[in-house]
């Protein structure tokens, strides 16, 4: 037991330990993605499977092989529990651990998506060690790091629509790869944990020092509104629902709901 914590602890440290307190914290910080990126979609593709396999070599993270070690990791830090809530569920999730990153990934995403569609994001796979990989997994699956992450794919349409919608985005912003899979039907998302890192604490900077929200409303998204059309009805300005609801763009969809501020 001592001689395989010496070979790992170095280079584990380096990337995980100290880091988880900081960023759940910045869970309730809003997730830009309302906007799509052109020429992007969630198919998955050979580059894609390489680029998050590099990214799991460059954080210098383990590929854990049995069900033994995912159970260290867990205990010496290195990876930390999921536990459900009120925004998100896990469902036949064998290791409910992750990556502190991934971690505060889940939340976040969980706690826009319940207030984006109204019901509970589901969570079906997270740390997977090789031996427990399925057939049909690739060698390159970053499942035995932590880093990985699968989504349950909703019935719901205007569901489907906010989550691509945020995976596109946040996939552009260089802090993930997400993949649509068919069998099962499910969205494949990889964490890249030193950049999703850097872009909460940037959120988090950011929503201290920038406009705070001290009286706001909530509103359901209606066909024909537009962010403008809003703004006017409610005696406030695009750039502050863009701002409150983490909007890059201008593009917003029936059911949507949004958090409303007013002078």
């Amino acid at each position: 037991m001592r001689g395989w914590f010496e070979r790992f602890s170095k280079r584990e440290k380096a990337t995980t330990l100290g880091r988880p307190s900081l960023l759940i914290v910045a869970a309730a910080v809003f997730i830009p993605g309302a906007g799509q990126a052109e020429g992007q979609s969630l198919g998955g593709s050979e580059a894609s499977v390489n680029r998050t396999h590099r990214q799991a070599q460059n954080h210098d993270y383990t590929f854990l092989t049995t069900s033994s070690q995912v159970r260290r990791f867990a205990d010496a830090g290195y990876l930390v529990r999921v536990r459900p809530n009120r925004d998100f569920t896990l469902h036949n999730v064998s290791f409910p651990y992750a990556r502190p990153e991934v971690a505060t990934f889940i939340q976040r995403l969980g706690n826009q998506y319940r207030r984006g569609c109204g019901e509970q994001l589901v969570v079906t796979s997270l740390t997977r060690p090789t031996s427990r990989q399925p057939r049909n997994a690739s060698t390159l699956s970053v499942h035995p790091t932590g880093m990985a992450v699968d989504l349950r794919r909703s019935r719901s349409s205007t569901c489907r629509r906010w989550l691509e919608s945020t995976l596109l985005y946040l996939e552009k912003a260089g802090v993930l790869e997400a993949t649509r899979e068919r069998t099962p039907s499910h969205y494949h998302v990889a964490v890249f944990p030193r950049q999703y890192g850097e872009y909460v604490a940037n959120l988090v900077s950011n929503a201290r020092s920038g406009d705070r929200v001290a009286n706001a409303s909530r509103y359901t998204v209606r066909n024909g509104d537009s962010l403008w059309i809003i703004a006017e009805r409610h005696g406030t300005t695009v750039s502050r629902l863009r701002v409150v609801n983490g909007i890059s763009g201008s593009r917003i969809f029936a059911g949507q709901v949004l958090t409303v501020p007013t002078r």
